[in-house]
């Protein structure tokens, strides 16, 4: 990790008045138990009843002083060796998904939200039940987006390839304070046929959302950040899963699946692309993702 961020992870915990367990311990209180449990009960006819298809978002989800200390020891670009996105539909964005080697704060968070009350949280709040959490936080973990980055739309992938079980939803915790309106960033919400985005969510501090995913659950954030160039939108992501889904569940099992929205044009950088993956063996893309990895 380095030893500046290793100071600064412990200059935060101490300004927070919390040492090493203290972040779990803050989490797993009973009230914020009880809290967290009451909003699943209280949010699930929305969240069940949103289009265009399930979700839900609300502000403050972690404890204040949590969700400051998430901010505080987050990685900038340089700190670590993030998974670097530069293609066309992801462009400029960042991820990491190894969380034993997050500050202790960050790690907490992504164990907390793998956790028993988590998981009765979202069967309640989603009605899918017998849920998990992903211990290798596949395509998870922290995001972050420069500026100019973007995010096309798209449907995530359905099947996780290690664990050969059903994705069946998405949380996102958003850690940007003093975003504002003209940095751009909204989290877009499309429907089923692409002619529209039916939300837009800005990605505020401390705010959560959450939707059902499935082949059609088409979302991203799709127009490039116009923050200034030493901000990034942040984020922690985790997905969860089921061994199956309901008979009338449309999805198949996919990889990641970008999409054109009604009149857009694809890029010529992702026609060349498409052309090559048709010349080139299978193996040679398979090994180059895994040389970036």
């Amino acid at each position: 990790m380095g030893v500046l961020q290793a100071r600064t992870q412990q200059s935060a915990l101490e300004n927070n008045g919390l040492r090493g367990s203290g972040v779990l311990d803050e989490l797993f209180a009973e009230d914020f138990l009880k809290q967290l449990a009451r909003r699943g009960e209280e949010l699930a006819p929305a969240y069940q009843a949103n289009k265009p298809f399930p979700h839900i978002y609300f502000d403050n989800f972690l404890p204040p002083a949590i969700a400051d200390l998430a901010l505080a020891t987050f990685p900038d670009p340089e700190k670590i060796d993030w998974i670097r996105h530069r293609g066309v539909d992801q462009h400029r964005k960042l991820a990491f998904d190894q969380a034993e080697f997050l500050p202790s704060p960050l790690r907490d968070i992504l164990f907390f939200l793998n956790s028993r009350p988590m998981l009765h949280f979202l069967e309640t709040l989603t009605g899918i039940q017998d849920v998990f959490g992903d211990p290798f936080f596949n395509g998870g973990g922290l995001h972050q987006t420069k500026s100019g980055g973007s995010l096309e739309v798209h449907a995530d992938y359905s099947y996780h390839p290690k664990l050969k079980v059903d994705r069946r939803i998405n949380v996102l915790v958003y850690l940007n304070k003093d975003w504002k309106e003209e940095y751009g960033g909204h989290f877009e919400l499309w429907n089923r046929d692409l002619t529209r985005a039916e939300v837009k969510l800005l990605p505020l501090f401390n705010r959560c959302a959450i939707f059902s995913t499935t082949s059609y659950s088409y979302h991203g954030q799709p127009a490039p950040l116009t923050c200034p160039p030493d901000c990034t939108r942040k984020s922690i992501a985790t997905y969860y899963f089921s061994n199956g889904r309901p008979a009338d569940d449309e999805t198949t099992h996919h990889p990641v699946a970008f999409v054109r929205r009604a009149g857009q044009k694809e890029p010529l950088r992702a026609r060349m692309k498409s052309f090559g993956h048709k010349l080139l063996p299978p193996i040679v893309p398979e090994i180059y993702r895994k040389i970036r990895k």
